[in-house]
């Protein structure tokens, strides 16, 4: 699908403004890039997070985006009856290649699909986000936000398993799929091809957006100033320097594709989330005496917040904003890396994709509020000080684990990275076709954006990087609600060939 090169510019123009440009000299780069970024990013963020206050305070207002991601979540759980709890075991199963035929068309195991989209979301949210989600909603919002990650699970196998069932192959094998294929050829069958179009064009302009910003400006820029912080230098321009050598970085991962990606992925996510896993056990044994209270004030404060602003809306409001930006279940973005793997049964990897908010949100983000609660941090830190939160409170037990958390940072932000230039080049190739060119031109933008995310205001990249990112999830979203049926009928014929035992003549590959 084509469309003129003059889009590219209505994508690059919301961040590169050229009065802008005209209006700054004699200042270090990282303020000269950040005065072209700040203008655009401030217009788009209050369009897509138009907010509706549920409660008397404006710590209860709910951007109208979130509700529409609560609701579906709920809604096709109840419609699959329970899928996200009633399949995790068979979950389980198929990611480990118990089902699997390695010579099925696609270019990645389950395993590896998995990992691909896990490194998508588990990052800094994870470790800064849930951090300041708890100072704002007190323990209680711990809560809200697990009930949350598990009602995520339902949307990620909706969405996933549409994402292999409408993917492209090309006759060299190489995978092109995610809510641009599913909205304009899943619509086209429900008869609603025109609507599934537009859907899909604006999903894939965002979705490019969306991987400048949030998958990677927003990275970038705190890497850069974990790192800087840690080396103590004042430059003006060290966030450009820095930016300058992860971009090298990045590029050497991204060329080679989603094969590369996935063997990156699948080394760099189960190392980086068992380390930190393992740093917040190792805190929570050391303050086990103060656990059963801990556990306690989780669930009573959900229901019965005590001294947090809101009251028991804002409890729930932070719980759910915090599980929304952490696993983006429902925006669509990881049926992209999804729709690449190795298999003939689309809701295998739906089944697959059920555990990415499992473990991004009730078992990551869980253990980063179980660390501040339980060492009483979330009480006396600033309300904004999400990484150093986190950073002090695993310090009470490991004095050395800021440096580890600085590494983490970077892991996770690189890993976030690959993962997003996959997503905004497979959107990019749609928008402007499937040429080397194509794809290079949009491999060495993503680089460039590294660096202005490294020099950029936090503000500024935050801002930008949200918006693009959520308003993706109201095309894909209208498309789910669309393709329902789609989706029950392969669930049962996935199921049927489990239980028939066809999957025993397969030799299972290795992850």
């Amino acid at each position: 699908m084509k469309h003129p090169y003059t889009l590219l510019m209505v994508v690059l123009a919301s961040l590169l403004a050229p009065s802008a440009m005209a209006q700054i000299v004699e200042k270090g780069w990282d303020e000269k890039i950040n005065e072209v970024v700040q203008p655009a990013t401030d217009l788009v963020s209050t369009i897509v997070f138009f907010p509706v206050q549920l409660g008397d305070s404006a710590a209860t207002n709910m951007p109208l985006v979130i509700i529409f991601l609560l609701f579906s979540a709920l809604f096709f759980t109840i419609y699959f009856k329970f899928i996200n709890i009633r399949a995790f075991k068979t979950s389980i199963a198929t990611v480990s290649g118990k089902y699997s035929d390695p010579n099925n068309p696609g270019e990645v195991s389950h395993f590896q699909a998995l990992t691909s989209a896990l490194s998508g979301t588990v990052g800094l949210g994870n470790i800064a986000g849930v951090a300041i989600a708890i100072s704002l909603g007190g323990p209680g919002a711990t809560f809200w936000m697990i009930l949350a990650g598990l009602l995520g699970m339902s949307s990620k196998f909706v969405e996933c398993t549409l994402g292999v069932k409408y993917r492209d192959i090309d006759k060299d094998g190489v995978v092109y799929g995610g809510p641009m294929y599913y909205l304009t050829k899943g619509l086209q069958e429900r008869g609603a091809g025109k609507l599934g179009k537009v859907l899909a064009v604006f999903f894939a302009i965002m979705c490019i957006g969306g991987s400048f910003g949030g998958g990677n400006m927003f990275q970038a820029n705190q890497a850069a100033q974990q790192f800087i912080s840690m080396v103590g230098t004042s430059s003006s321009s060290a966030g450009t320097y820095f930016g300058i050598a992860l971009a090298l970085v990045v590029a050497l991962v991204i060329i080679g594709g989603i094969k590369r990606i996935g063997a990156v992925t699948e080394k760099i996510v189960p190392f980086m989330c068992g380390i930190y896993v393992l740093a917040a056990i190792v805190v929570m044994v050391v303050n086990a005496s103060s656990l059963p209270a801990t556990f306690g004030m989780i669930f009573t404060e959900a229901f019965n917040p005590v001294a947090v602003a809101g009251g028991l809306v804002g409890v729930l409001v932070q719980g759910f904003r915090r599980a929304a930006f952490s696993n983006e279940a429902g925006v669509g973005s990881a049926a992209i890396a999804h729709s690449a793997v190795k298999t003939d049964y689309p809701a295998s990897e739906g089944m697959v994709a059920l555990l990415e908010p499992f473990i991004d949100t009730v078992v990551i983000c869980t253990m980063t509020a179980m660390v501040v609660i339980v060492t009483g941090d979330y009480q006396t830190d600033g309300v904004m000080s999400g990484v150093k939160m986190t950073s002090d409170s695993f310090a009470t037990v490991i004095p050395w684990f800021p440096y580890i958390l600085t590494v983490a940072v970077i892991l996770f932000a690189f890993s976030t990275m690959i993962s997003w230039s996959y997503y905004g080049l497979q959107a990019w190739l749609f928008l402007f076709g499937r040429t080397k060119f194509n794809s290079m031109l949009y491999r060495v933008l993503f680089c460039l954006f590294v660096v202005v995310g490294s020099a950029a205001s936090l503000g500024a990249v935050t801002d930008f990087s949200d918006a693009m990112i959520f308003a993706m999830a109201v095309p894909n979203l209208i498309g789910l609600f669309f393709l329902l049926p789609v989706v029950k009928a392969e669930v049962t014929r996935y199921m049927a060939f489990i239980q028939k035992g066809e999957w025993r003549s397969y030799t299972t590959p290795k992850k």
